[in-house]
């Protein structure tokens, strides 16, 4: 409910007055009369008229609170709205190899890609998005869902040692092809996040490119990482050692990958990068939508003119019959 003149509710602070000049006068109006002894008078019922001898002044201040009311112009509001999106269709393809554990990124580059992928996720409501993760094998994590708060519940539950160790990217954008090739979207993308080179599997990373562009599908391929030596922890019977390796990524095939299928390249270095990326990535594919709204407006205040008339007047019919005074 709405009001179309709320500035009229201020009126209602005249209560506090009223009500401070009513307890005033009340104790004013006591009688006194001197007796002897009152223990007498106890044993008299009490008459049903003193119990209810402020109901007048109650009826009077409720039909004040009602013409107020009315005077605001409640309104009950009737609105609805259509909206049309064109939805966009988005898979995130994850490496889960043993590099990701790196700490260039903080804490390490997995947990710096979930913790960024999940605020993209949370700013794209209106798309429908899923997970393929992949080492030496791929699986899909999560199909294209609406849900987002079960995808990132699933997000949250990817971590090393899921599959067996390696770079399968061949694998990893097949996979996510195959989940989104069938998709009525208008737009299909999907987002490749990986920091190393394709060393397994049975398709070629450039196989599955043309495959995508095939369906119309769009590829934004991000190198996470710093290249060189990087440490990588390793779980040891004496505790986590830390071991050097090798970082490194294929990015002439991550940008020729994006290039076929009309998608762009990003290296992430650092988690700012990292973040400034899907950032990009969302104004590049914003979802379009047309809202419709209308609304209808029915006035509410007779009721409370009614509910003010019908106080005044019980306050008149009692204050002449039963609360009469008798000079």
């Amino acid at each position: 409910m709405t009001f179309h003149n709320p500035e009229y509710l201020f009126l209602l602070l005249l209560l506090i007055p009223v009500i401070f000049w009513y307890i005033w006068e009340m104790q004013k109006s006591d009688a006194s009369m001197q007796i002897s002894s009152y223990r007498s008078l106890l044993h008299f019922p009490s008459s049903k008229k003193i119990k209810f001898r402020h109901s007048l002044f109650v009826m009077r201040a409720l039909a004040l609170v009602c013409i107020i009311i009315a005077l605001a112009r409640p309104q009950a509001s009737n609105s609805w709205r259509t909206q049309n999106a064109e939805g966009i269709d988005i898979m995130m393809t994850l490496d889960l190899s043993g590099t990701m554990m790196a700490e260039d990124l903080k804490p390490n580059r997995l947990e710096a890609a979930k913790a960024v992928a999940s605020e993209f996720i949370l700013s794209r409501p209106t798309d429908n998005i899923g997970l393929v993760v992949f080492a030496r094998e791929s699986f899909t994590q999560c199909p294209l869902t609406i849900d987002h708060a079960v995808l990132i519940n699933l997000f949250n539950g990817v971590k090393f040692g899921l599959i067996e160790d390696g770079t399968a990217i061949g694998l990893g954008l097949a996979n996510a092809v195959n989940r989104i090739k069938e998709s009525k979207a208008k737009s299909k993308i999907i987002i490749l996040l990986t920091d190393g080179s394709n060393n397994c599997g049975d398709i070629a990373p450039i196989t599955a490119a043309e495959i995508a562009k095939t369906f119309g599908v769009r590829i934004y391929t991000i190198g996470v990482g710093t290249t060189g030596i990087v440490n990588i922890p390793v779980p040891t019977p004496m505790g986590v050692q830390y071991q050097q390796m090798q970082s490194e990524f294929d990015s002439k095939s991550l940008q020729q990958i994006a290039n076929m299928t009309g998608g762009k390249y990003y290296n992430a270095t650092d988690n700012t990068k990292l973040r400034r990326i899907y950032q990009d990535i969302d104004k590049l594919e914003k979802t379009k939508i047309s809202v419709q709204q209308y609304s209808k407006k029915e006035e509410q205040f007779y009721l409370f003119a009614l509910l003010a008339l019908i106080f005044l007047s019980l306050e008149i019919l009692f204050r002449n019959t039963i609360f009469r005074k008798i000079p």
